[in-house]
């Protein structure tokens, strides 16, 4: 796109994001992508919680570009933040939501691509005997994924946090100092959720690459500026049966960031009747 090509784009890593990244922006953007060297974003939260984030997911990102550009000089800055948990809706199932922002301060230009996604490995355990450990470890993707190690889970009371396990005897080591430190005769061990640890993670930080390119490619139709998108959407899809109107959704209101032009879509999903399943009165 004509806004960035040639422009110097700087990343936010200290954990290889820029494997999946960089080609996805430099191909599409056209620029050069540049990771700042001893940039430590661990400052900004850890996912073993003895620090913790700054901010909400968004704001952590924003941070951690806008750091990365005031120690550069430069104007075109990328980060990107993952969250861990519970499915919102699904009982007992994790996901993985990625945020990929792109601050441009010359032009004045905040955009985020996001990844929600139920591929993860994200799972942690309480183990009392080595072969708990290692059967826990071979069921999350072990050695391909690494693995965290610790006495308590609690940031407060963790002891020694060993990580970026991805050996046998790596593990060994590291499970056998947490059960001298044991008060318990039990030791913590969880996902390495970090980015050059977790293939999995990985390609979900590559889909929300993709989805912020997919948002820089929404020109408005006004002013030809990036980033018309999604603000509101509005429920009532109607029932195919009873044609009352339904949670699901009827129409998306998109807008320019720049001149604030708004246009309605009409059945944003493609789908113009709801499925009487999903009806609240044909299907109580």
């Amino acid at each position: 796109m004509r806004l960035f090509s040639d422009r110097l784009g700087v990343l936010a890593t200290m954990h290889q994001k820029e494997r999946v990244m960089a080609p996805i922006l430099e191909r599409e953007l056209g620029i050069k992508l540049s990771v700042l060297p001893n940039f430590n974003t661990d400052a900004f939260g850890t996912f073993t919680r003895e620090i913790k984030r700054i901010g909400n997911q968004l704001e952590a990102a924003r941070l951690k570009a806008e750091k990365a550009l005031a120690l550069t000089g430069e104007t075109l800055g990328f980060a990107s933040e993952g969250t861990f948990g519970p499915h919102p809706v699904l009982p007992y199932i994790a996901c993985n939501r990625e945020l990929v922002i792109l601050l441009d301060q010359a032009n004045d230009l905040e955009l985020v691509g996001q990844s929600f996604s139920t591929e993860t490995n994200y799972r942690q355990k309480e183990v009392e005997t080595l072969q708990e450990a290692y059967d826990f470890a071979l069921e999350v993707g072990f050695p391909e994924h690494g693995l965290v190690v610790m006495v308590n889970a609690s940031s407060q009371d963790s002891g020694h946090i060993f990580k970026g396990i991805t050996t046998p005897e790596q593990l060994t080591e590291a499970f056998n100092l947490a059960l001298r430190e044991s008060p318990n005769g039990k030791v913590h061990v969880e996902t390495d959720m970090r980015a050059l640890y977790n293939p999995t993670r990985m390609k979900n930080i590559a889909q929300a690459t993709r989805d912020l390119i997919i948002k820089i490619q929404q020109i408005c139709p006004t002013c030809a500026w990036p980033g018309f998108d999604i603000v509101e959407q509005k429920r009532g899809l109607p029932c195919e049966l009873c044609h009352l109107p339904t949670e699901l959704i009827l129409s998306a209101i998109y807008q320019c960031k720049k001149c604030n032009f708004s246009q309605e879509v009409l059945f944003p999903n493609g789908k113009e009747k709801a499925d009487p399943a999903q009806c609240m009165y044909c299907n109580p």
